[in-house]
């Protein structure tokens, strides 16, 4: 009895070993491909990045932010005017105590235009401080606008235009061309207009004093404006194209580090690391071109800052010696031209900064010339594609043109004639007909990459068809707005992701009304027992600081989020496949009651899932080749026999 209690006892521990490497190997075939595509798709998304702004829409963009702190803005020009002005008056009180002291006048009259000097000092010293100030606080609250306006760009757009583009596009502009907004929002705008106040009143005071000599002073500043306006004729482009070369350096890490594993297996290293290197070299190049545009620039404006001067004493010595202006008017004159270098060297050094920042304002507000969702009658052809987040609820591709807005009559999905290709590879699915029927349990079978995950992107509406249509209710699901499709279509697969944050902020994402109660239920329909643990309840923080949540919490998060969406029908592509056995086995059974009365379909790297559903479709090579019930296509001996025979015959084995 005990020699059979032994064997039970291996065999049953072989059995469940077997199951695990099976479902491991499973897991690290779907990673694999998933890693592969990504690798494989990373230079094609080079091609396709996210749009740029026009100059026109920078500068209305821009417009439209300052109107919005319209007030700030005022009286920072007002201030820095004021300032400015204080600032003229030193050099000319100079000037009247040096024809002052030359003709004997009384020592006391020169005490008080001393004193007159230094009180302007002081209060050009208040007011700059005051503009600058006040013009600090209108760049943060412009800053906090252009993050908030990027954020909800962001977050709006469709799923596959990010994918196509790629993450290293998108997290490139809103962290280093973000920055450099807010760098120039924040010092580089103030002091603009600070110089730029500066720089227009001391040529003013220099014209009061003598036209002859702002001539003169204007002249010499010749140089500068042709140096600059070879350099703005080219740097624009130069600073879009080194954006450019940083986004893609960002995209090939981001590709390289993500399929570290696919690297590893097929031996990839010397290709990943070919790729990188010539990804820093084209950037390297770009960064040096507008390296070499301001070593052309800064020379030729450092010369151009001592002719004005020279010809302002020159022209003024020439006059004086004639007797048509004093001494002290050519002095004065020539210390305005000599304030004159600050400014300008300010105003230079930000507008050369203005170029960068405005090519990174372009790629910012370019997010607003993305495709945006609408609803339409008819798909267009969708953009590449890559992986879904399990929390998130699928995000409809973009349709070729707008349309009056429709609702689904009812929540049967129909695929009639689909067709559909990615980007540089062969159509992936050829002429695809299937009806899903309300409240089925549908399960969608085949072997790797026969075309199950890109049908389930498709009904799930992330992608649109090439040709054909995918329709739920009547209504094209890719033209969908978000908010309809999030009640309609959820997709569900291994992908999953805890946002910084509570608990509770974790799944309002999916439903911002919901109660705790709510909350509570939906971690319970999922299994989630350890949320009930924890410290805090719903208001624990997760992440480094927080609670550190492992692979099966992170997973049952993003169940619950479904769980509060609360959608009609749900795409289960291998949604348990990272769970461990025992975690995974739960969590099904908790989300049996939940998935009761929805329309289930399953994409099915396990035969036992096909076995349970109402109906099971097979695909091979993009084809929908077979339809019906498990028993039946058993008997029928076709391709679905083949694959029962083959995976039951493995599981008989392993027994």
């Amino acid at each position: 009895m005990s020699a059979r209690k032994t064997t039970v006892g291996k065999t049953t521990a072989r059995k469940t070993s077997a199951h695990k490497t099976s479902a491991h190997k499973t897991t690290a075939r779907n990673r694999a491909r998933e890693s592969a595509h990504e690798l494989a798709t990373a230079s094609a998304r080079k091609s396709a990045q996210l749009p740029i702004a026009e100059p026109a829409d920078v500068r209305r963009a821009a417009g439209r932010l300052i109107r919005a702190d319209g007030r700030a803005f005022a009286a920072a020009l007002a201030l820095n005017a004021l300032a400015a002005g204080a600032g003229l008056v030193g050099p000319w009180l100079l000037g009247r105590i040096i024809d002052e002291v030359r003709a004997g006048g009384d020592v006391s009259v020169v005490d008080r235009l001393a004193l007159a000097i230094l009180v302007c000092t002081v209060a050009q010293l208040l007011l700059a401080r005051s503009a600058r100030y006040v013009g600090h606080r209108f760049g943060e609250r412009t800053l906090a606008r252009v993050r908030e306006e990027f954020v909800d760009r962001a977050l709006a757009l469709p799923a596959s235009t990010v994918e196509r583009a790629g993450t290293g596009d998108l997290t490139a502009r809103g962290t280093a061309d973000v920055a450099a907004v807010g760098t120039t929002l924040r010092d580089a705008g103030p002091e603009l207009l600070i110089s730029t106040a500066q720089a227009l009143f001391i040529l003013g005071a220099v014209f009061a004093v003598d036209p002859l000599l702002g001539c003169c002073g204007m002249l010499g500043l010749l140089g500068i404006w042709f140096a600059m306006r070879w350099y703005l004729r080219r740097a624009r482009t130069a600073y879009l194209a080194e954006g450019a070369a940083n986004s893609d350096v960002a995209e090939i890490l981001a590709a390289t580090a993500s399929g570290a594993r696919t690297v590893e297996a097929f031996g990839l290293q010397r290709r990943r690391v070919t790729a990188s290197r010539d990804a820093l070299e084209t950037s390297r190049r770009r960064r040096l071109h507008t390296l070499f545009l301001r070593t052309v620039l800064w020379p030729i404006v450092e010369v151009s800052y001592t002719v004005p001067v020279v010809a302002v004493l020159l022209m003024g010595g020439v006059l004086l010696e004639r007797g048509a202006l004093s001494l002290g008017a050519v002095v004065a004159a020539a210390l305005y031209l000599r304030q004159l270098g600050e400014p300008l060297d300010t105003i230079l050094m930000r507008v050369e900064q203005l170029q960068s920042s405005s090519a990174s304002f372009a790629r910012v507000e370019g997010l607003a010339r993305a495709p945006r969702p609408t609803r339409a009658p008819s798909p267009a052809r969708p953009p590449d594609a890559s992986s879904a987040d399990s929390s998130t609820p699928a995000t409809p591709a973009t349709p070729a043109t707008p349309a009056t807005p429709a609702t689904p009559v009812d929540d049967r999905i129909d695929v009639t004639g689909v067709r559909y290709a990615y980007p540089g590879g062969g159509e992936v699915l050829r002429g695809v007909d299937l009806t899903v029927r309300p409240g089925e349990r549908l399960a969608v079978v085949g072997p790797s990459g026969a075309g199950k995950t890109t049908l389930s992107r498709l009904l799930a509406g992330i992608d649109a068809p090439r040709t054909g249509t995918v329709t739920v209710g009547r209504v094209p699901i890719a033209g969908l707005d978000p908010e309809q499709l999030r009640r309609q279509v959820v997709l569900v697969t291994q992908e999953h992701h805890v946002f910084l944050g509570t608990v509770r902020d974790n799944l309002l994402i999916a439903e911002p009304s919901a109660t705790d109660e709510d909350l509570c239920a939906a971690l319970a329909a999922v299994g989630a027992d350890w949320a009930d643990e924890l410290p805090h309840g719903l208001d624990t923080e997760l992440g480094p600081d927080g609670h550190r949540t492992d692979g099966s919490q992170a997973q049952q998060l993003a169940l619950a989020r479904v769980v509060l969406a609360d959608p009609h029908t749900l795409i289960l592509d291998e949604a348990t496949a990272l769970l461990d056995p025992t975690t995974a086995r739960h969590t099904e059974r908790a989300l049996a009651a939940v998935l009761e009365g929805r329309t289930v379909i399953a994409i099915a790297h396990r035969l036992h899932t096909a076995h349970d559903a109402d109906r099971v479709a097979v695909m091979e090579e993009g084809r929908l080749t077979e339809l019906g019930t498990h028993d039946s296509l058993v008997a029928a001996g076709g391709a679905y026999a083949a694959l029962w025979r083959t995976w039951h015959g493995e599981s008989a084995a392993v027994q």
